[in-house]
């Protein structure tokens, strides 16, 4: 394939979430075309599965900017910039009417999954003429049609959502866990909502020890409550749960602090029963139940539960990218330049510069992982962060390299609070927040930015794994 060619195909994007419609809008200001491609029937599909979590992060870091000059002419009502969105409402206040425009709409395509990455004409060990040539996108769609597309550059903002870690031990499945996959529930269940049903009288295991593990088992505990016979187990893979209880009052996120002082205050109370040091080795699923085999501190453990909550945290699909010439950490399996700055072996509470193409660049030039899949397996992202990739990226891809390295990125020097549970810390009533109605809490949150004096955002991870030890 020429240049010439190659440079009059389209640049897809594979991906209708906030980051790859906010890719598109940015590349359509630089008079490149985008064709947009997203698995689900409807842009945004993936916050839709957690329409019920509401963000940590107001709607004034949510839109993009370029995204919004596409807005404001179509008679769009901007929400409350300092009020806070679920992921239903951000869908249905921002991703869907930006789809909806009549620019972005035409360069949409629904339903359409992406299978591989390629370059044209070229595998992965072919070097000569490769940076000449253009990339094949292998789709199919829900039909079951596969078409290939050509494209001139590919940025890939499919996330991670779609593919959690495994519950088994080593980061590999536990033995049946493919045939137990009905017994999986995600992993952020609506407990208190859609999913109630699936919960109420009924005996979960939550396994992993992040903040979203933290909110299903205070949703569990509320449930408990209201619904008798309603049992919890908590199982860990570390000695102690010290690290997501965190610093209480003294945490820099009120919403933080107080998740790990309730979920603390739950077990010391025995609403709920905690497991450490848990292996799971096997999963033998039954007709209402399934049973979870392994060890709980070198003991034989042998649990019979009706749902079990994976939130072990997530990890980016690379299949689909085999024959693409990547440069990805070896640990966190994020772009080489940028895993060091957000490798949770090294970082708790520090922060990730502003950064973009450059950081963001693959060996095959024109492909570029952005938003929450560029992040690999590292937890935590801020929309802003990846609203900042793309336009950078865009201008890369139009030739404007001051554009591309000049990158900037605002955002408040400490904590941005975003949920019922942190209006409450601040001592506000939860009424006053951007839905108008107080849902039951514990509120659902996803973790910000945080650390102090220099831009940036937490990780998630209250002390890093860098300090785990045989009790951590």
């Amino acid at each position: 394939m020429s240049e010439v060619a190659r440079n009059e195909l389209p640049v897809v994007v594979i991906g209708a979430g906030p980051v790859g419609l906010a890719a598109a809008a940015h590349l359509l200001e630089r008079g490149l075309e985008p064709l947009v491609l997203e698995a689900g029937e409807q842009p945004g599909a993936t916050i839709s599965a957690w329409g019920h979590v509401r963000l940590f992060s107001p709607w004034r870091y949510d839109i993009d900017a370029a995204a919004r000059r596409l807005l404001e002419p179509t008679g769009w009502s901007e929400p409350d910039l300092d009020s806070l969105p679920t992921g239903a409402e951000l869908v249905e206040g921002y991703v869907a009417p930006l789809a909806a425009t009549p620019q972005i709409a035409s360069r949409l395509r629904t339903g359409t999954r992406v299978l591989a990455v390629a370059r044209d004409g070229a595998d992965k060990s072919r070097s000569l003429g490769r940076e000449r040539r253009g990339y094949r996108v292998r789709t199919v769609g829900a039909d079951g049609r596969v078409t290939d597309v050509l494209a001139r550059a590919v940025v890939d903002a499919s996330g991670t959502f779609s593919t959690s870690n495994p519950l088994g031990v080593s980061g590999l499945p536990a033995a049946g866990e493919a045939d137990a996959a009905p017994f999986v529930t995600g992993p952020l269940p609506d407990v208190l909502g859609a999913d109630r049903d699936r919960f109420a009288g009924r005996h979960t295991l939550v396994v992993g020890m992040g903040h979203s593990a933290a909110n299903t088992l205070l949703s569990l505990v509320e449930l408990s409550e209201a619904t008798p016979g309603t049992t919890i187990t908590w199982a860990i893979r570390g000695g102690s749960a010290r690290r997501l209880f965190g610093g209480g009052t003294d945490d820099e996120l009120p919403a933080r602090g107080l998740l790990g002082t309730r979920l603390k205050g739950a077990v010391d109370a025995g609403r709920l029963r905690l497991l450490t040091r848990v292996s799971i080795e096997q999963l033998v699923p039954g007709a209402e139940s399934v049973q979870v085999l392994g060890t709980a501190k070198d003991e034989p453990l042998a649990l019979d539960v009706h749902a079990i909550v994976n939130a072990t945290g997530f990890r980016p699909d690379l299949d689909m990218l085999r024959e693409v010439r990547l440069d990805l950490d070896p640990v966190v399996e994020a772009p080489s330049a940028l895993a060091p700055l957000i490798d949770p072996n090294q970082h708790s509470c520090g922060t990730v510069p502003p950064h973009g193409e450059q950081v963001l660049s693959h060996p095959d030039d024109g492909f570029y992982l952005v938003g929450m899949k560029s992040y690999g397996r590292a937890p935590t992202f801020l929309l802003a962060t990846g609203y900042e990739q793309v336009r950078s990226v865009a201008a890369a891809l139009a030739g404007d390299r001051a554009a591309a390295d000049a990158v900037e990125l605002n955002l408040p020097a400490t904590g941005v609070c975003s949920s019922d549970l942190a209006l409450e810390a601040d001592g506000e009533s939860a009424a006053g927040s951007c839905c108008g109605s107080a849902p039951a809490e514990p509120q659902l949150v996803t973790i910000g930015v945080g650390a102090p004096a220099v831009v940036g955002f937490a990780s998630g991870i209250v002390h890093g794994r860098s300090g785990d030890g045989d009790d951590a």
